[in-house]
């Protein structure tokens, strides 16, 4: 799936392939695809906003909300050290360390990770990296911290605090965390190869969480782009927090903030994710109002469009 806006003018919008290939179902302008780690935007945006209205602060400590759990996390790791991937704690997914992607298996049965608290097993067990701040190093287990840290401050699951702080003020009706054994209609199967039924049932978890497991479509993705921007979801200071460049990352060819990527040298903001049947890109340019978001339910779908139309941001 491929969508172009422009100052809210939709310029070119197209779907390919299938989302259900066994019922030959066609992907459409209102598929719904998984966003993989395009949901860290969407955590960080529901923690922020505990933090605008004062029920955490960037400076909490995770440990005062883990007590006894995580025991390996080091007691001086900061909310502003996740939200940055600065926080050396030990990943269950350590992308620095090579994957292949349609191989990772989750160390537990998978319909057992239906929500937050769930995933404490999964994140268990990895010893500090390197000393908290002391670098950019991506963490997907430091967004599941999050999200279950979250959790707690609030008193309400991980999944309805999304719903309330992000998807409701900025009005996405065809975003959430759905599950993968009962997937409505307009929702993308993803699957592990380019031919073939074979999809991603048995590598994720059932229901997502803090890393990864949102669903969305494009015109969702510009509605939430739209609504950040313009404020809806968190105030004026909050998403210049977000978006001020807290690393440098050469080998992504990008800058990243709190929970955004950013433009390496301009202004846009992007989301991205990369798992087993899914692959994603969204940018958008708030000077210009320029939108460009490329959906697949292929891990390798997304990545030649992504590099044919990241030029129109340089």
């Amino acid at each position: 799936m491929v969508r172009v806006d422009r100052a809210g003018e939709i310029q070119f919008s197209r779907a390919y392939g299938l989302a259900n290939r066994a019922l030959a179902i066609p992907n459409s302008d209102d598929t719904a695809f998984a966003l993989a780690s395009g949901t860290k935007a969407f955590t960080a945006l529901a923690v922020l906003s505990l933090v605008q209205d004062g029920v955490l602060g960037l400076k909490t400590r995770a440990r005062e909300l883990l007590g006894a759990d995580l025991p390996l996390i080091d007691d001086t790791v900061k909310f502003e050290m996740l939200l940055a991937h600065r926080s050396g704690i030990g990943d269950y997914l350590d992308e620095e360390a090579g994957w292949d992607v349609n191989e990772h298996v989750l160390p537990v049965p998978v319909h057992t990770l239906a929500d937050t608290e769930s995933f404490l097993p999964v994140i268990d067990g990895y010893p500090q990296a390197f000393a908290p701040g002391q670098r950019f190093a991506y963490c997907n287990g430091g967004f599941i911290v999050l999200a279950l840290l979250a959790e707690r401050a609030a008193g309400i699951f991980f999944h309805d605090l999304v719903d309330e702080r992000v998807c409701r003020p900025a009005r996405l009706s065809d975003t959430a965390f759905l599950r993968s054994d009962e997937l409505p209609g307009r929702a993308a199967i993803g699957y592990l190869a380019a031919e073939g039924n074979r999809s991603n049932l048995l590598h994720m978890p059932v229901r997502g969480t803090g890393d990864g497991g949102i669903y969305s479509t494009a015109a969702d993705l510009s509605r939430f782009w739209n609504a950040l921007f313009a404020r809806h979801i968190v105030d004026r200071q909050t998403l210049a927090l977000m978006t001020a460049p807290r690393s440098d990352v050469p080998s992504e060819g990008c800058r990243h903030g709190l929970g955004l990527w950013l433009h390496a040298t301009g202004p846009a903001v992007l989301l991205e994710g990369f798992d087993p049947g899914m692959s994603m890109r969204s940018t958008h340019d708030p000077t210009s109002g320029l939108t460009v978001t490329v959906l697949a339910n292929t891990s390798s779908g997304a990545g030649p469009l992504i590099a044919h139309l990241a030029p129109l941001f340089d």
